[in-house]
């Protein structure tokens, strides 16, 4: 067959968007927490079989890992998708809507798996033309930023070297169309925080200030925000936030304890450090107006993404063939994270948002009951990772 890899793409992406969209449905569906993503797991390494992959060892119970090796030459590539799901019952009126009860696919990663499958069936189309090695990597248990380190920890890119990794993100908040990247610093590194607060409690009906955790937590959680004021990275602002209070097991009964858990984002070390300092002295002024005990945990965390800027360059080129040069931007970094950025810590790569609003601007917001995304996503982020992937190979 004549011609380069991107003059047969549209071909390719055409042939395999029926079944690419099918399964997205098929995992929208049935979406699964956490580690726990075993259907999903099934569904891919059956297609992966089915398409003629070598299954590589997983270093997870689930998830999955393969590869496929092209005539000639060249640089080893791995192209990563997150498989999870989120603890959010979905409110979206559509023929696939999540089947599981309080689980849905909120922020996307039925596209990316699908978006990776349909990869997945296009290399293997051409594989007998193409250079390079290439590593799928279906990860789990990305939302609760756990699962690439798992992996890591596992041996998965000692078992399977590679020179670059790529990946993308579909995002509800730009157009169909639409491929945002930037070099360096694109996306926040991220902690959990869990802050106990501890008091003597008592009856409701004499309940006071001093010991109070009930009154002590509603005093922290709108003030979490200002640990971070005014830091920021080239524009974008951190954040921290509450998301879980858990206090009380009787409306006349005053808890000893009270737990708040949220999440803090920032872009350097310094001002991680920094918000910290801030949050241990807001907490230690609660401690003094309230009566009570505080400390602090941090969990989940993960490290920033960014990306290396010669593979940023070269996915800017490849995404360019894909949707058009209108279609490509240098974007702000954001305050969402990722831990694909474990990946990016130990190999270069680069890391991109795919437009995939609805044309009526009714997708909602990640990780909310109606975020939607459109099908034709799918395409868009399978078109601009295997050309990339490709493209990258090959230098």
């Amino acid at each position: 067959m004549t011609g380069t890899f991107s003059d047969h793409l549209p071909r390719l992406l055409d042939d395999v968007d029926a079944s690419m969209v099918e399964i997205r449905h098929d995992l929208h569906a049935h979406p699964e927490l956490a580690f726990q993503e075993r259907r999903t797991t099934q569904v891919v390494r059956d297609r992966l079989v089915e398409l003629g992959w070598e299954l590589a060892s997983c270093p997870t119970e689930t998830g999955a890992v393969a590869v496929l090796r092209g005539a000639k030459s060249g640089r080893r590539v791995m192209i990563r998708a997150d498989i999870d799901g989120l603890p959010v019952a979905e409110e979206n009126q559509i023929s696939f809507a999540s089947v599981n009860d309080g689980v849905m696919h909120a922020c996307g990663h039925d596209v990316h798996t699908a978006g990776l499958l349909g990869i997945a069936d296009v290399l293997s189309r051409r594989q007998a033309e193409l250079a390079g090695e290439f590593t799928l990597l279906f990860q789990p248990a990305e939302e609760a930023l756990g699962g690439a380190m798992a992996m890591i920890n596992g041996g998965v890119l000692t078992d399977n070297p590679v020179d670059v990794v790529i990946g993308a993100h579909v995002s509800s908040l730009a157009p169909l169309g639409f491929v945002g990247t930037k070099p360096g610093v694109m996306m926040s590194e991220a902690a959990s925080l869990s802050i106990h607060i501890k008091g003597k409690g008592g009856h409701g009906a004499m309940a006071s200030v001093e010991g109070n955790v009930i009154l002590a937590v509603s005093h922290l959680a709108p003030r979490l925000g200002e640990v971070v004021d005014g830091l920021s990275f080239e524009g974008t602002n951190c954040a921290c936030s509450a998301g879980v209070i858990n206090a009380g097991t009787a409306m006349n009964v005053v808890p000893r304890h009270a737990v708040l858990r949220g999440t803090l984002r920032t872009f350097t070390a310094g001002q991680h450090v920094e918000a910290l300092e801030r949050l241990r002295a807001l907490m230690d002024e609660v401690e003094a107006m309230f009566v009570v005990a505080c400390s602090l945990d941090l969990t989940d965390l993960a490290p920033a993404v960014v990306n290396n800027v010669d593979v940023y360059e070269q996915v800017m080129k490849s995404a360019t063939k894909v949707v058009g040069a209108s279609g490509v931007m240098t974007i702000p970094p954001f305050t969402p994270s990722d831990d694909v950025s474990e990946f990016m810590n130990r190999v270069p790569g680069c890391y991109m948002f795919i437009g995939g609003a609805n044309d009526d601007g009714s997708s909602g917001m990640h990780h909310s009951p109606d975020f939607q995304v459109q099908d034709g996503a799918c395409r868009i982020l399978a078109g601009v990772l295997v050309q990339s992937a490709v493209d990258l190979a090959q230098l």
